[in-house]
């Protein structure tokens, strides 16, 4: 049974793909249970309550026996057992909890603001009102919410977001190296105001105020008090604070730990929490427990979607459709017709131009050329994509605000006709790269061009993808190979420059954001690092993209923008250092409606995003749930 007719809208959307993540279960022992610090007399008495609980889980009923009327179970966010809760940490494995990205889960920790990549627009959290900056735009000034509290019940402080700062920079955490790119310093200006202070060039502007902002609704406010807490127990050694399982936090989110083992991770709802204050959400979030069972791959997490014993997935669901279309199951997405889902990202080829032949734009672009999209989007994608056709390639997302921030009249002689091959043979013809001795494989300076092409094994669309990619080279006379080896060997070869084709995808919708992807496509900023995360990874250097790109972020005319992403956009597409395979959302959001109901849909007046009730301005759903009982 599926949700009410809604009508939808097209080529913004659209989306598939692949939750890359294989799923695997690591070994790891079972965590202790959470929660102390308590300090008032009523959290007290929480706490005794809640001892009780945990001690009903060490008697066997453990999670298992969670009233199903008042958990909401999970799918595809945690894989393995959980490691720490440790913002720190490097290595945390504990994604149902901590994922500090562009719009930041906040089940347990709490950020400034809340990303909703449907409006593309901040919404308060821990914060009062909107970021103000200051008229050089060199310093972001933020309120705080005055009811905002810790679980401990102490109130939250501009002290505490100050001292965040200072905790990640002084124990060299990888958040705290990225802020010190873009931020000198975060201050207390008094007990609720608190000063981000840009990190500023030679003539005095801020570095980079996109990147300073961005970091408003996305790093964890942490208290003080415990991060001090921490240090003491650590001896203030760096390695020891940054691995800490802080099993112990002090959080103010809406939730905390409950009990996690080799088989699951369990959240209960702290019934103090600060949010139900009217300044906020007003009430308390619906479901007492969130619960994510440790699935071994997707394939199990789909059957456990199938039979009721998961509410929320974001794993990749191919045909997602026919699970109510043909099974006739309670199952929905945010959008009732293909693509079901809003595109924010998009899994793209990466040509490294430092080898021979594929530092040459006709091979690039021959190659790109030659690809059959339209069966990536249908295959390895089942449909769940626009095509290049409903919505032409540039650095753009398909979303309206993306898509409103680039010219596609001006790029459209730039674009080129799906599955081209007599356009790409006639490319390579003309640029004098043939076959010179009749074997199929064409030659560039005596060289065969022969190549690998790289992703992960047990990527399934991503592996299809790659499979569509070589079939288009043999039309050419290009022999591309696939490669599928482990994640860790993938992720060594394509950060080390160490491949020849790879994929990546961008990074989502963000206060950053179509400016932190076009410098994933294009920057060769980050083309002297030994290791290299952030994006070119095929080491594309071109002077007037890099010069585009320094320009972005001081800009504020909206028309002068649009020049240069569509510019952007034209450097790509000419000289193909990456090629866009696909569109696909940010996260995978799929609802079994057997118990639960009230997500977050498509038209439906909320504009909560379908971000899995946990991520952004998307919690807001975990406040709309009803029971389907009616309860």
């Amino acid at each position: 049974m599926k949700k009410g007719s809604k009508i939808i809208a097209l080529l913004m959307v659209l989306a598939l793909a692949g939750s890359l993540l294989a799923g695997c279960g690591n070994s790891g022992g079972n965590k202790e249970k959470v929660n102390a610090g308590k300090q008032t007399d009523e959290p007290a008495k929480k706490e005794e309550e809640e001892k009780g609980e945990k001690e009903e889980t060490k008697d066997g009923k453990d999670a298992d026996s969670l009233p199903r009327d008042e958990t909401l179970y999970f799918a595809g966010q945690q894989w393995g057992t959980v490691n720490d809760y440790n913002p720190l940490s490097a290595n945390s494995n504990n994604a149902m909890a901590i994922s500090q990205s562009d719009m930041s889960r906040t089940i347990v920790y709490e950020t400034l603001y809340m990303w909703n990549p449907l409006t593309a627009e901040m919404t308060p959290l821990l914060a009062q009102g909107d970021p103000e900056w200051d008229e050089g735009k060199t310093q972001i000034t933020v309120k705080l919410n005055p009811d905002a509290k810790w679980s401990d019940g102490t109130p939250v402080t501009a002290e505490d977001v100050a001292y965040t700062f200072t905790f990640h920079t002084k124990y060299e955490s990888p958040t705290g190296e990225d802020m010190l790119s873009y931020i000198d310093a975060i201050e207390a200006k008094d007990d609720s105001t608190v000063v981000f202070k840009a990190k500023k060039g030679e003539d005095g502007k801020a570095l980079n105020p996109l990147l300073t902002e961005s970091f408003l609704p996305k790093l964890y406010i942490l208290q003080k008090a415990y991060m001090e807490k921490v240090e003491k127990r650590c001896n203030e050694d760096s390695e020891a604070v940054k691995t800490d399982r802080m099993d112990d936090l002090i959080a103010s989110g809406p939730y905390k730990p409950y009990m996690d083992n080799e088989q699951k991770v369990v959240f209960i709802r702290d019934d103090n929490y600060w949010g139900q204050a009217g300044s906020m959400w007003g009430k308390l979030p619906v479901p007492k427990y969130l619960a994510h069972t440790i699935y071994k791959d997707n394939s199990a997490a789909l059957t456990a979607i199938q039979k009721g014993e998961v509410d929320v997935s974001q794993t990749f669901i191919p045909d997602v459709q026919k699970l109510w279309l043909e099974q006739d199951l309670p199952i929905s997405t945010y959008m009732d017709e293909a693509p079901y889902s809003v595109c924010l990202v998009m899994p793209t080829l990466f040509f490294n131009t430092g080898k021979p032949g594929l530092d040459q734009t006709p091979i690039r672009k021959a190659i790109a050329m030659a690809v059959d999209y339209d069966q990536i989007i249908s295959s390895a994608m089942s449909g769940q994509s626009p095509t290049f056709e409903d919505v032409p390639r540039s650095v753009m997302n398909p979303t309206d605000a993306d898509q409103e921030m680039v010219d596609q009249d001006a790029l459209a002689k730039y674009q080129w006709k799906n599955a081209d091959v007599e356009g790409a043979k006639k490319l390579l013809d003309e640029a004098g790269i043939v076959d010179s001795d009749g074997d199929g494989i064409r030659e560039y300076k005596g060289q065969k061009l022969s190549y690998k092409a790289e992703c992960p094994s047990g990527w399934s669309d991503w592996n299809a993808s790659l499979e569509i990619v070589a079939a288009a080279g043999k039309e050419i006379g290009i022999n591309i190979e696939t490669y599928f080896p482990e994640a860790s060997q993938y992720y060594d070869d394509y950060t080390t420059g160490n491949f020849d084709i790879t994929m990546q995808s961008s990074s989502g919708s963000s206060v950053a954001n179509p400016y932190q992807r076009c410098m994933f496509f294009l920057s060769s900023t980050y083309n002297d690092l030994d290791v290299n995360y952030s994006g070119n990874f095929g080491h594309f250097k071109n002077d007037r993209a890099d010069e585009i790109l320094k320009l972005i972020p001081n800009e504020s005319d909206n028309a002068k923008l649009k020049g240069y992403y569509t510019e952007l956009s034209q450097i790509m597409l000419e000289e193909c250092p990456c090629v866009p395979l696909m569109y696909r959302p940010q996260l995978f959001h799929v609802v079994n409606e057997s118990v639960w109901t009230g997500y977050p849909q498509m038209d439906d007046g909320t504009n909560i995003p379908p971000t899995d009730c946990t991520d952004g301005y998307g919690i807001a759903a975990l406040y709309h749930l009803t029971l389907v009982d009616g309860q």
